[in-house]
C-alpha cells in the first residue's frame, strides 16, 4: 500500500485531475474500483480537462486546422500532449477521439513520421516521442500508431534508413532528424538528450506485447545512451552550448518541449531501469528536492502560454509532487523485485 506524507494533499477534491491520477498511478486502484471510476468521471467533468476541451474546434483542432505544431503552446500538438498528462481518456469524451484523428490525418506522414508541417523533413525526435506518448496516454487505438512507433525505432537504430544525402531513398534522415541515436540538426547534429527522453518515454508506455524486436533494440540503445551520460549531471552532448541547460534540474508541469530530470528518470523507470545503479544518483537528487512536508516545488512552467496555469512557481505543487512520487515509488518497486 502506497503511503507518503503528501498523499492526503494529492487526494483533496479541490483538484480533481490530480486526485484521479493519484488514485490511479500511486494507489494503483483496479480499473473497476468504484472510487477510481467516480474520480475519473469528475476529472472529465470539472477542471483542467474540460478547460482544454472547451477550446477545441468542432472538427478536432485547436487554434487552426493542419499539423498543429504552432502556435506554441495552444495549438493541437500541445493541447493533445497536455490532455494526455492531465489523464484524459477517449472513452470519457468523444471530442478527444476527434482530436486524435485530426492529428493523425494532418501531422503523420506515409512512413510514420510526425511532422511539424506534414512533410517528413519536419520530423524531430521530441515531436515524435511527445505525440506517440500522448496518443497512448489518451487511449487512442489506430493502426497508424504502430507505424509511428516503427519509424521511431528505425530512427534510433538506423535500420533501413538512408543518410539524408540520399534524397531519392524512400526512407531517409533529414536536416532536423539527421541521423541515428537521436542525432538532431538543432543540436549541431549530435544526439539530443531531450529528444531521446521523449522517444524513450513513449517506448516505456508501449505495452511489452506490442514491442517488436526492432523496438526492443531501440530501447536497449536508447537506455544505454541516457544512462551513460549520468542523468543526475545531464552529461549529454550539448551541441551549440558550453554546458547542459539548467532546465534539466527545474521540475515543471506540463512537460512540453523542455525535458527535466524527472522525465528522464520516468522514462528509464518505465523501461525497467529503476534498479540500475547508474540511475541511483538521479533518484537521490529527486528525493532531496522535496520539502519537509514531502512536497516538490514548481520550478518551470508555461504560465500564460497554454490554456490554463498550474500554480505559482517556487511553491509546493501537486502536479510536480505527483510526478516525483510516481518515479520514486516505481523505482523502489523495481529495486524490491530485483
Amino acid at each position: 500500500m502506497f503511503n507518503h506524507p503528501a498523499l492526503a494533499w494529492l487526494l483533496e477534491p479541490q483538484e480533481p485531475n490530480v486526485r484521479y491520477l493519484a488514485l490511479r498511478d500511486l494507489l494503483e486502484l483496479p480499473a473497476d474500483d468504484p472510487e477510481l471510476l467516480q474520480a475519473k468521471q469528475i476529472a472529465h467533468r470539472q477542471g483542467a480537462i474540460c478547460a482544454v476541451l472547451d477550446e477545441m474546434q468542432e472538427t478536432g483542432y485547436w487554434v487552426q486546422s493542419g499539423p498543429g505544431y504552432g502556435p506554441k503552446y495552444r495549438s493541437t500538438v500541445w493541447s493533445l500532449i497536455l490532455l494526455g498528462q492531465l489523464g484524459a481518456s477517449v472513452e470519457m469524451d468523444e471530442r478527444i477521439a476527434r482530436a486524435c484523428q485530426h492529428i493523425l490525418e494532418h501531422a503523420l506522414t506515409a512512413h510514420g513520421q510526425f511532422s511539424a508541417n506534414g512533410a517528413p523533413g519536419s520530423t524531430v525526435d521530441c515531436l515524435q516521442g511527445n505525440l506517440c506518448s500522448a496518443l497512448l496516454d489518451l487511449g487512442y487505438q489506430d493502426p497508424r500508431l504502430e507505424q509511428a512507433f516503427e519509424w521511431m525505432a528505425r530512427s534510433v537504430t538506423g535500420e533501413g534508413v538512408a543518410p539524408m544525402e540520399e534524397k531519392r531513398a524512400p526512407l531517409r534522415y533529414y536536416a532536423g532528424k539527421c541521423g541515428p541515436l537521436f542525432a538532431c540538426g538543432a543540436n549541431n547534429k549530435l544526439p539530443c538528450a531531450w529528444g531521446a527522453v521523449k522517444v524513450m518515454l513513449a517506448f516505456g508506455k508501449l505495452p511489452p506485447a506490442r514491442r517488436t524486436p526492432l523496438i526492443d533494440e531501440a530501447i536497449r540503445q536508447g537506455a544505454e545512451f541516457l544512462l551513460a551520460g549520468n542523468p543526475a549531471e545531464a552529461g549529454y552532448p550539448n551541441g551549440y552550448a558550453g554546458k547542459p541547460s539548467g532546465n534539466w534540474w527545474k521540475f515543471g508541469f506540463p512537460v512540453f518541449y523542455v525535458t527535466d530530470l524527472l522525465q528522464n528518470a520516468e522514462a528509464l523507470v518505465r523501461l525497467g531501469y529503476g534498479a540500475d545503479p547508474r540511475l541511483r544518483p538521479a533518484l537521490d537528487l529527486i528525493q532531496a528536492k522535496q520539502d519537509a512536508s514531502g512536497r516538490w516545488n514548481l520550478e518551470y512552467d508555461y504560465t500564460g502560454k497554454t490554456w490554463l496555469d498550474f500554480g505559482p512557481k517556487k511553491t509546493p505543487n501537486k502536479w510536480v509532487t505527483l510526478r516525483a512520487l510516481w518515479v520514486l515509488s516505481h523505482a523502489r518497486m523495481e529495486e524490491r523485485e530485483k
